[in-house]
């Protein structure tokens, strides 16, 4: 039942005025994350019908392909997302390391621990 995978959903409303610039910089980051991050298994993004609301569905190999996203992250694109986005909810699924851990705290993580099902 167990693997190394770390995911999550993060969840964000979209600042009044910012929605090209968050879709464009959607598009960068998606981008990158995927020429650069082989260990990023899923990095999905949904928006309500309103335009207002994101959900982002990203799921690593382990913690440290994690770290090296959240690194990524922070280097090149955490100030100009949290310009465009207020995060509502960081809902984190499997057994993140401590370190990774540690660095999803800041956006006030909530860590669910895995009692059943399968993944394939």
């Amino acid at each position: 039942m167990s693997n190394n995978n770390v995911h999550w959903i993060l969840e964000l409303d979209i600042n009044d005025g910012k929605s090209d610039d968050f879709k464009a910089l959607m598009a960068e980051m998606v981008d990158a994350t995927q020429a650069n991050e082989p260990g990023a298994m899923n990095y999905e993004w949904f928006i309500s019908g309103d335009g207002k609301h994101c959900h982002i569905y990203e799921r690593y190999s382990d913690s440290a392909a994690t770290m090296v996203h959240l690194g990524n992250f922070g280097a090149k694109f955490a100030e100009r997302f949290l310009d465009m986005v207020s995060p509502t909810g960081l809902t984190v699924y499997g057994d993140p390391s401590a370190e990774a851990r540690a660095a999803l705290a800041g956006l006030g993580a909530v860590h669910m621990e895995q009692i059943g099902g399968f993944a394939r």
